[in-house]
């Protein structure tokens, strides 16, 4: 499979002088499931934003399929099209996202905005719903929706373009155990599809679920590593050298004993 995303040592400065990313490089292939994961703040989300033309990098190369994404591709018409019906976008809060009067027309409004045909729109935003079990939800405002409602909103509003690569920031922050599952399985729904899958998150568990290939971020913003989920779980000193899993001393009447723990949905002793 080819290469899809690449970076060449890409860095990103917050106001041109507080590195947030140094040094990144990175290849993500054609359906290939990849994540980057790091503790808080370590620089998952600017990788994303950066992948999708949100923010662009202050140093280094990024390609979409051979072609170079800066500011200036981004104001060509034709490339920006090409870009924006490729790459799909999630973000980690759907507040942000979300911002049309109703559910149905959010999945409408991309679409309509790249002057697909109107019924054509409706037939696929039709498709989405159903896929996404939201039908019942097509005439209400986002701000009657729980967050797990929410969330299938805006995946689906990424949907809509049929993107060959999917952005995923943060995707189960928040949500209740049962759309967590549902989330998963549709995840890895999409990857059978074909759909190349980019996740930033610091759910462990998410990752092992969706044997993904791992970007592992550390807190001085670089790449500590990059290799096969089961391989980067495996590696206790590695994760708690990057702030994935932490150590916690444990009291037995005089004895004290050290454990290792996860931040997130499973603990190892």
């Amino acid at each position: 499979m080819e290469n899809i995303i690449r970076f060449e040592k890409i860095s990103y400065l917050y106001y041109n002088r507080i590195p947030a990313l140094c040094d990144i490089s990175l290849d993500i292939r054609e359906g290939e499931r990849f994540a980057v994961i790091g503790a808080n703040g370590s620089g998952k989300s600017s990788i994303l934003q950066i992948m999708n033309g949100l923010i662009p990098q202050s140093s280094g190369n990024f390609f979409y399929r051979g072609h170079e994404v800066t500011e200036k591709t981004l104001r060509d018409k034709g490339f920006l099209r090409f870009f924006r019906e490729r790459v799909g976008y999630v973000f980690q809060d759907s507040d942000i996202q979300l911002f049309c009067p109703t559910v149905l027309d959010e999945l409408l409004y991309g679409p309509l905005q790249f002057e697909m045909n109107e019924k054509e729109a409706l037939d696929r935003a039709g498709e989405v719903m159903q896929m996404l079990n939201i039908e019942n939800l097509k005439d209400r405002p986002s701000y009657m929706l729980s967050g797990g409602e929410k969330k299938r909103v805006a995946i689906g509003s990424a949907l809509m373009m049929n993107p060959e690569v999917l952005l995923l920031d943060e995707p189960t922050n928040g949500l209740d155990p049962r759309t967590q599952c549902f989330l998963v399985e549709l995840m890895l729904a999409l990857s059978e599809a074909g759909k190349t899958l980019v996740i930033a998150t610091h759910d462990l568990s998410l990752i092992s679920e969706m044997h993904a290939q791992v970007a592992l971020l550390s807190e001085d913003h670089r790449i500590e590593k990059i290799g096969p989920a089961e391989e980067i779980l495996r590696d206790d000193d590695l994760l708690l050298k990057v702030n994935l899993i932490h150590e916690h001393m444990h009291y037995h009447g005089r004895e004290a004993h050290k454990h290792r723990h996860s931040h997130y949905f499973f603990h190892k002793h």
